[in-house]
């Protein structure tokens, strides 16, 4: 038997919505928080523009914001970022909300939970060992390459750890494209 793969199967993680978010709400302390549907708000003070991403509480509906741009020049501004600020442009609160700069700043993390799937090629391996997949990511979307795999191939965590090869650790998350070789099973 060789040891090479006989398959490489293509498997893409996906967002399916914008995630949560875990920032301490004010009002009743909770710690759960959606952007809703994404709206910006921008403030012009003379030459200088505010720009907040504004969320809403899960639990009391109460309305907060996120600085993205405090106090910046007009003319600094891309022109059509700008008229996307103003347009609420989904893809420009995608970017926003996921940029990991955004979220120091403003003291929040986001939660993924059912907030992404994974697409298989419908094509299980039949007696073709070992297999090899390959995993790219077209979010951002940080998972354990564990959990993900066992998903994927309807196998148990602990069963993954026995027959999975790879170069990453499989129980640190990540968001980055990676593979993985499947040995059969005993």
């Amino acid at each position: 038997m060789s040891s090479q793969p006989h398959i490489v199967l293509p498997w893409v993680v996906r967002r399916t919505r914008l995630p949560l978010l875990w920032l301490r709400c004010v009002g009743c302390r909770s710690e759960s928080a959606t952007t809703g549907e994404g709206r910006f708000r921008v403030n012009a003070n003379g030459k200088l523009l505010d720009v907040w991403l504004l969320v809403r509480c899960v639990s009391c509906g109460r309305t907060g914001k996120l600085t993205v741009h405090e106090r910046t020049p007009v003319g600094s501004f891309d022109p059509a970022e700008l008229d996307g600020y103003r347009a609420h442009d989904p893809e420009l609160v995608a970017s926003r909300l996921l940029d990991p700069l955004l979220a120091r700043r403003n003291r929040f993390t986001l939660d993924w939970k059912d907030a992404w799937r994974l697409d298989t090629p419908p094509a299980r391996p039949g007696e073709a060992w070992p297999v090899q997949v390959e995993v790219v990511f077209a979010d951002p979307v940080p998972v354990r390459p564990e959990r993900l795999i066992a998903q994927g191939l309807g196998l148990s965590r602990s069963e993954v750890l026995h027959r999975v090869k790879c170069d990453i650790p499989l129980r640190r998350p990540t968001s980055t494209g990676f593979a993985f070789t499947v040995m059969a099973g005993d």
